[in-house]
């Protein structure tokens, strides 16, 4: 830039220069002149190219506004989040039936792959307890626990998982994990946190109960729990597996019984082609798909908590984190890792580290390949009844109690589906537990669909506001004129509940109806079906004698009714803007009246 300056001296006179972002590239003002077009041009295209490699990769827009403040903060957050990953990495491998170090092989490519491609600053992708849960179940209905074959079905169902969540992201269907409703969510993962401390409880005591095993899980749950309650700052993972690794080493445990981790291989994953025939694929596609599905439903749940926290909502786009953890497992798959997404728990202490950047996570992986190429040899003498013990404490915060009390006080019907989910998922299965649970959501939301609220409304004394009668007994109603509002759009389901809920209405009044309001500003869409049924109860009003008006309808309803040429069955004026204008047509019209309170009375 100096340079470029002492060379065109003749174009210009004063200028200013300033690093913008990571220094990618520099902005000058001129005060005096122009600079000459080639230099412009060069400008735009680098701006275009560094525009273009954002939108392909999130870190590099995350990059474009970092400090030194940033670095140091990402530092301590990669360090943090690397000393709990570690120790639950491996527990969680167990958990899914593979040998520990798998764990920390799913702890390296896949956490990579993320920072590139994830949106989220703080979210920290890794082995989590619900997925490995699923993986077991998965897989060990078709493989037995420590063959070829159990970890060469685990690689084929990351692929599987990954390969769904890149297409789901590609193909912008991230809309479709909008059907596992949060109480279905929370049923399962609740059911899911109780099988998975079933599933540990003969690790943590030993097989058959066996007391020195039984005593060190026992300390390691309870020293756990009262870190998480009393300081869930400090790292009691991490210090209970160095503590663990010392007493065994020490005392000599194994001597007693007590069951070791063993040899871990010592450094990085290698390459290697994931094996897939057909029969695999079909065998595990229910299950790829169910645990893509619930996977991107826990990381962007949690990544929008931490999101909305730092104001930073915006930057989070569901399809580009289906395309993040779909490259995280596929990518994984290849180099020995079982099905990933991001945790709660860990992403809470990435945050609270102060994680800026998706750098966080590469310095996390930093650490664990460390961990790998000189460490590992110091996990033989960590106790397994202490691994249990950590996930008996992470699962702690999957059993949503919370939530049973909020949809006990505010939406009881949710929380039948929550109880359905819950006791599905425990006595049934993991898989079939969630397909009911979302089943039976989807019913009760056609259900409501077809049966849509609808509200009979009197004017407010003294406004122009027209309100639901339940709710306001205060309002006012003329004798002939039904005013209702459908508080849902109008299509085939409801055609025929619309229909003879209008008829029942009219059956209730105390004089002849004269004149029907319709307030269509809760209706967003009217189907075919509807169009026609529309058309059926204006002609039977008609034929009695009856005025139809529609007041504040939406344009895309219009759009509909001028396009089917039933707006053309009616007079333009009863299309209003306002009830109260609908009111007075209907007034005027029918009674000869243009001032409504003359007709008014109040609700018997």
């Amino acid at each position: 830039m100096v340079a470029l300056l002492q060379q065109e001296p003749h174009w210009l006179t004063k200028a200013s220069k300033t690093c913008d972002y990571n220094g990618a590239f520099f902005a000058v003002v001129y005060t005096q002149g122009s600079p000459p077009t080639e230099h412009r041009h060069t400008s735009a295209r680098n701006g275009t190219a560094m525009r273009r490699l954002a939108s392909i990769f999130p870190l590099v827009d995350q990059l474009r506004s970092y400090g030194a403040g940033d670095i140091r903060s990402d530092i301590t957050a990669g360090l943090t989040t690397a000393v709990m990953l570690i120790p639950q990495a491996m527990a969680y491998a167990m958990l899914a039936g593979l040998p520990p170090i798998v764990g920390l092989y799913a702890s390296t490519v896949p956490l990579l792959s993320y920072a590139l491609f994830g949106t989220s600053r703080q979210l920290a992708v890794g082995p989590v307890a619900v997925l490995s849960l699923m993986t077991a179940a998965s897989v060990g209905a078709i493989a037995e626990v420590g063959t070829d074959a159990y970890m060469t079905y685990a690689l084929v169902l990351a692929l599987m998982v990954g390969v769904i969540q890149l297409v789901m992201g590609l193909a912008r269907l991230g809309i479709v994990t909008n059907f596992l409703s949060h109480p279905v969510l929370s049923g399962f993962t609740s059911a899911a946190a109780l099988i998975i401390a079933f599933s540990q409880f003969d690790d943590l005591i030993g097989p058959g109960f066996h007391l020195p095993t039984a005593i060190i899980g026992g300390v390691s749950l309870l020293f756990l729990l009262a870190l998480r309650i009393f300081k869930p700052s400090f790292p009691g993972m991490f210090f209970i597996v160095v503590a663990s690794i010392a007493v065994a080493w020490a005392m000599g445990l194994e001597n007693y019984g007590v069951e070791l981790v063993g040899q871990v291989p010592t450094g990085l994953p290698a390459f290697s082609m994931v094996p897939l025939e057909w029969e695999m694929i079909r065998t595990l596609l229910p299950s790829a798909l169910v645990i893509a599905l619930v996977g991107f439903m826990e990381s962007f749940a949690v990544a929008k908590k931490l999101a909305e926290g730092h104001g930073e909502a915006d930057e989070l786009e569901p399809n580009r984190e289906l395309v993040g953890l779909g490259a995280a497992n596929a990518a994984g798959a290849f180099f020995g890792s079982f099905p990933v997404t991001g945790g709660f728990s860990r992403s809470a202490v990435n945050d609270r580290a102060g994680a800026r950047s998706n750098l966080a996570a590469v310095l996390t992986v930093i650490v664990v390949v460390v961990t790998l190429l000189f460490l590992t040899d110091l996990f033989y003498y960590l106790p397994q009844t202490v691994l249990a013990a950590i996930i008996m404490t992470a699962i702690v915060g999957l059993i949503d109690i919370k939530a049973v009390k909020h949809l006990w006080e505010v939406k009881r019907d949710g929380l039948v589906i929550l109880v359905l989910t819950f006791a599905s998922t425990l006595i049934i299965g993991i898989e079939e537990g969630l397909a009911i649970g979302i089943g039976a959501s989807l019913l009760w939301f056609i259900i409501r669909a077809t049966k849509p609220h609808v509200a009979v409304l009197g004017r407010l004394p003294q406004t122009t506001s027209y309100r639901n009668l339940d709710r306001h007994p205060e309002a006012k109603v003329i004798p002939g004129l039904l005013l209702v509002r459908i508080d849902s759009q109008f299509f085939f389901g409801n055609v025929s509940f619309l229909k003879s809920t209008l008829t029942e209405l009219e059956k209730e009044m105390d004089q002849p109806l004269k004149a029907v309001i319709i307030d269509a500003s809760s209706i967003n869409q009217l189907d075919s079906s509807a169009e026609i049924a529309l058309r059926q109860i204006l002609e039977d009003y008609q034929e009695r004698d009856v005025e139809l008006y529609f007041a504040k309808t939406k344009g895309p309803v219009l759009d509909v009714m001028r396009a089917s040429s039933f707006y053309d069955l009616m007079e333009e004026k009863h299309f209003t803007y306002r009830v109260h204008d609908a009111v007075e047509a209907a007034c005027e019209r029918c009674f000869g009246v243009h001032d409504p309170s003359r007709l008014e009375h109040p609700v018997q």
